[in-house]
Parts: C-alpha cells; structure tokens; sequence
C-alpha cells in the first residue's frame, strides 16, 4: 500500500497521505513519497493545481512519526519539492507539529470545523524547527502561544486571523478545495507562476528552509560525477575532466 496517493481529477492532482490508521503520521515512506509525487506533478504539464490532503476525517497529520523518523524536510513544499503551480492545503481533524509546517507551506488552506491546530513539541522536547516560519504567516503572538504554551487553535480561530481561507463542514474540505482549484484553472498559469515566484521573494525564509536549500546545494556536488572524476584524477595524477554533472 502506497504511503501517499495521487489522484488526478482533470488538471488537479489530489495528493494524499494514505496512513489514517496512524493518524497520517509522516513516517520515511510518506516523506520520500510525498516528495517524489510533488515532483512529478510539478513535472506533469497536464497537471495545474494540487490539493494536499490526508485519508480519513481524524487527521491531516499528527506530524512526524516517532516510530519512524522521517527526513521531514522533504515533504515541505517549497523546502523538500518547489513548484510554480498552487497547491492547496484541505485539513480536517488534527494538524499536528509537522503537519502544520506542511500545511502552512502550501498557498492556500481549507479546514473543516473539526480541524485543531497543535503543536506539542515543547511538552515532548523536541523540535524539527520548521515551525519557526509560522511567525510569518499568522499573527506573532498567537504563532508564539501555540510554539511555547502547545494552544489547540480550532479552525475558526485559524479563519479569524487569516491562516486558513475557508472553514467548511466536516467531510467537505476537499469539495471545497476542488471548486477552489477550479477556479485557479481559469486564471493564466504564467500569471500565478509569477506571482508564485514574486511573493516568494518578499516572503521571509525561516532557517530551517535556509539550512535545508544549502544541504540541496553542497549535496549536489558531493553526489556529482565532477567530484568523482577529481578524486580519481588526483590518485592518477592527472589533469580531471570535468563535465558540470
């Protein structure tokens, strides 16, 4: 059984994490596969909106799995995968440490009432960090109240301070992300592209993202052929020829 789940409904991927015996739980398999289907839809021309979802009415996520730590980064949009298209987050029940950090990465939001907002990482000392941008997209004091005091902040509360777009009834947060992707399918892709692009600009990058986008950089070279043609030039002392690959 697959962790994550692609779906495609015309020109909109519907992503989801396919644990909800776990709660959707972000363990390895759901990192690795969550990255590995965002690159494919931002690869796919025929693929213009994604919505991120989870199996199951419980939960969106309730975060990293304990049992088996994943490389959370990677299934951060923007962090882990990057794409011009719009992805839109559709949560219900429980948003949890990581899950919020995945969920607040994506452009735009649904929530269904019964979605919760949780992050109890203090209380279990331990943080992955990622959380620290949630100072950027809601209001200070209340990103630091849920950071520092682990405060459940129901939907309507998200709504009230622009987190989320739309509070809508249990089980209808897809629905209504759907009719919202419709509605990205009528604007012009270099328009939302740009503005994607554009925004990212002004928007503050937290360290966790800058810590993640140099380990991508200096990782590309150690995994490069480059470094492997130097090494065994410099054994058989000779000139290397590098390719930039």
């Amino acid at each position: 059984m697959n962790a994550v789940t692609t779906e495609h409904r015309g020109a909109i991927s519907m992503i989801r994490i396919n644990r909800p015996e776990r709660m959707n739980a972000i363990n390895k398999a759901v990192a690795i596969e969550m990255q590995q289907a965002f690159q494919e839809f931002d690869a796919d021309p025929a693929q213009r909106v994604a919505i991120l979802s989870g199996v199951g009415d419980r939960a969106f996520s309730a975060g990293a799995d304990v049992n088996d730590l994943p490389e959370l980064w990677r299934a951060i949009p923007t962090v882990g995968f990057k794409t011009d298209k719009p992805i839109i987050a559709a949560t219900s029940g429980w948003v949890i440490g990581g899950g919020i950090v995945m969920a607040m990465m994506c452009d735009l939001m649904v929530s269904t009432e019964s979605t919760i907002f949780y992050y109890p990482e203090a209380r279990l000392g331990t943080t992955a960090g990622g959380i620290s941008s949630l100072v950027s997209r809601m209001p200070h004091k209340l990103a630091m109240e849920i950071m520092l005091l682990g405060t459940k902040v129901p939907a309507q509360r998200a709504y009230d301070v622009g987190f989320t777009n739309r509070v809508v009834p249990n089980g209808q947060h897809e629905a209504e992300a759907l009719v919202m992707a419709e509605q990205l399918l009528e604007s012009a892709p270099l328009v939302i592209a740009a503005l994607k692009r554009l925004v990212a600009q002004v928007t503050p990058m937290g360290p966790i993202e800058h810590m993640v986008e140099v380990s991508q950089i200096i990782a590309s070279v150690r995994q490069s052929e480059d470094l492997k043609e130097g090494i065994q030039a410099y054994k058989e002392k000779r000139k290397p020829n590098f390719q930039g690959r």
